[in-house]
């Protein structure tokens, strides 16, 4: 199992290129590894961008240099949104990305953003040995990408007028939801809503074009939103909004791999899902620290709250999006048949 023991150091840099190996001699495989998220070191940081530098790292290792690798945090190789077509089309290797971003391109991908359809990181984790595993990966492998490592995040809401705990809270506010069926429901509780990526809510909220965001508890930290913010719903204990941010490949780069690389590759990201679900853990109860220190009124969620939005959910947006495909209706039967 791979801990951090077993990782090799990288640097501040990005793109923090990754050159492991003996003597002098050139990796045969060089991976370009893109995410949002703000950069930082193998050791320190957004819990997403490590795990990118570990991942890096520990191909490397385990090719014996075979394999190199340039993580580029920040969106600094390719936008945001645009990560995923370009996974899809080889022109870029791999990405840490949330999945419902492709949900324009690829309405099934929503499913990795369902309000209330998974409530515990347990839950989202069984998705990977269930059918509703199986089912998505396929259907992600046709369209052509691979998943790598499955890595689930809770969220919380950062907002500046009032805190937004209750669906009847959010009436009347300008509300980043991150995803298609997020939005619905806010807007079914009277919100209207924005869609941007969750490194660009600061500057929303900043400018007044939002009044809350609901995002994970990590982008809320790396992201520093209690700077703009006034209240925190914390989603620590409970909550309706767990995120599926997968490490991804270009499934034409794998194939295109010999088989010990791609074995590699395969094993590596397994074995990070661990410490994605503790980065993701450690941060959920980070997060109301560092609001409280800002200054923020910290309000958790509890199970009964987290029932009302699920409701609304139910009727709203799990409704629309089983009727849009075939496959999203199998996906989403599928996903209801995981327990918590």
């Amino acid at each position: 199992m791979l801990t951090r023991r077993h990782v090799l150091a990288s640097t501040l840099a990005a793109p923090a290129l990754l050159h492991l190996g003996t003597g002098t001699a050139k990796a045969a495989t060089t991976l370009k590894i893109s995410h949002q998220f703000p950069g930082g070191t193998i050791d320190k940081g957004d819990f997403r961008d490590r795990l990118c530098r570990m991942f890096a790292a520990e191909v490397a290792k385990r090719s014996n240099g075979e394999i190199a690798a340039e993580v580029y945090p920040n969106s600094s190789l390719i936008k945001t949104n645009a990560q995923f077509s370009a996974m899809r089309k080889g022109a870029l290797d791999i990405s840490l990305y949330p999945m419902p971003y492709a949900g324009g391109e690829l309405p099934e991908t929503n499913i990795g953003l369902m309000p209330g359809l998974v409530t515990t990181y347990d839950q989202g984790l069984k998705w990977k040995s269930q059918p509703v595993g199986k089912a998505l990966s396929d259907f992600l492998a046709d369209k052509g990408i691979i998943l790598l490592s499955w890595i689930w995040q809770a969220g919380g809401v950062a907002s500046k007028p009032r805190a937004i705990v209750a669906p009847e809270d959010a009436k009347g506010l300008k509300v980043r939801g991150g995803s298609r069926e997020m939005d619905m429901v806010l807007q079914t509780a009277g919100a209207s809503v924005l869609s941007v990526p969750s490194n660009e809510i600061y500057a929303a909220m900043q400018t007044g074009a939002c009044d809350a965001g609901i995002t994970s508890s990590t982008s809320l930290i790396s992201f520093r939103l209690e700077e703009v913010s006034k209240f925190l719903t914390s989603g620590a204990g409970a909550s309706y909004w767990f995120m599926l941010e997968p490490l991804m490949m270009s499934k034409s780069i794998f194939d295109a791999l010999p088989k010990n690389h791609q074995d590699i590759i395969r094993t590596v990201g397994a074995e990070l899902e661990a410490f994605g679900k503790s980065g993701a853990q450690e941060d959920d109860a980070e997060v109301a620290k560092v609001y409280e220190k800002a200054g923020a009124k910290v309000t958790p969620l509890d199970i009964a709250t987290v029932n009302k939005w699920r409701d609304i959910a139910r009727d709203t947006a799990w409704k629309d999006y089983g009727a849009k495909t075939a496959t999203a209706a199998n996906l989403l039967k599928l996903a209801s048949d995981v327990t918590a």
